[in-house]
């Protein structure tokens, strides 16, 4: 049903179906997740940003300050985060589905806010002044540079304050005791690990012990670098436009990759886990028709023997 909204909605209805699916899936998600153990995952930065643009669209839709920062919330982290993490357009996982939109939606939100807007429009042409080339209307390069990236970066670090002190602070017992809950940092570090990929010898170029340290500087690098690159594209209709084509071809291909490539892999390890679990079953049965066998010839020898006897 959301899918038929996003496609047949208006420009200007685009934002309040992106706060439907807000309104239901996050916490559709975090139900799921406080079953599975994963609910720590919903203080990642992509709902930080996510909770940003709901409160814009729904309270400051008119603030163009609060725009740029949601703005470069969605199209620097939330965006690479996509392609660099691969993040897979998976239309039979209801999980995959969720967390692509989570990164995708409040892009082409943003980017519908800011070229295909009627309101927007209306904003660059007002009457009796003169008319303005965009919404947001930007005075100057440090005005843009302020808004789109040391405001947001300023927001981020907060983000990434609260969020060391409610996992690595508060929760810290809770987490150390049970390690079947799930972080961001643990499961990377755990896929990093498995893989022996370039982010895990990255992360250990501090050692061991402060691998978490280097998780969070290296974060921080990618931040502030996918930041950055949201001035060009704030600043171009074209760019933008094929950047949205680049992430939705991104998580598509991801998705096929995975069904084409992983879900196979799945399947295979799934028969063989079911084998060596049959295994012992097996043996335990073939080790009963052993012992079966083995008296049944001896009872038949006896009652032979007493036969003969008699």
């Amino acid at each position: 049903m959301l899918y038929a909204l996003f496609l047949f909605a208006g420009p200007q209805d685009i934002p309040y179906v992106y706060c439907l699916f807000y309104v239901i899936f996050v916490p559709l998600r975090w139900i799921y997740y406080r079953y599975k153990k994963w609910h720590y995952y919903l203080l990642d930065f992509c709902y930080y940003a996510n909770t940003f643009l709901l409160v814009m669209i729904l309270f400051y839709p008119k603030d163009e300050k609060l725009f740029m920062v949601c703005f470069s919330f969605a199209e620097g982290p939330l965006a690479w985060a996509l392609i660099v993490w691969r993040c897979s357009l998976v239309f039979s996982s209801f999980d995959k589905l969720v967390s692509v939109l989570i990164h995708l939606l409040p892009g082409i939100v943003l980017f519908t806010i800011r070229w295909w807007n009627p309101h927007t429009f209306a904003a660059m042409h007002p009457e009796g002044r003169a008319a303005r080339v965009t919404w947001p209307y930007v005075e100057d390069k440090s005005y843009l540079w302020t808004w789109l990236f040391f405001v947001p970066l300023a927001a981020y670090t907060l983000w990434q304050l609260m969020y060391f002190l409610i996992v690595n602070v508060l929760r810290r017992q809770r987490l150390l005791k049970d390690p079947e809950v799930m972080t961001s940092y643990r499961e990377l570090s755990k896929k990093a690990q498995k893989a022996n990929n370039i982010w895990w010898r990255l992360s250990g170029l501090l050692g061991d012990k402060n691998r978490q340290v280097m998780y969070i500087l290296l974060q921080a690098l990618f931040t502030v670098a996918t930041m950055a690159l949201t001035v060009p594209i704030f600043l171009s209709y074209w760019m933008h436009v094929v950047f949205q084509i680049l992430k939705v071809c991104a998580a598509t291909w991801n998705g096929g990759s995975f069904i084409l490539e992983v879900m196979p892999r799945q399947v295979v390890q799934k028969q063989q886990k079911k084998k060596l679990n049959m295994k012992p079953i097996e043996q335990v049965n073939s080790a009963q028709h052993a012992e079966d066998d083995d008296g049944t010839p001896g009872n038949q020898h006896e009652h032979t023997t007493e036969e003969q006897k008699q």
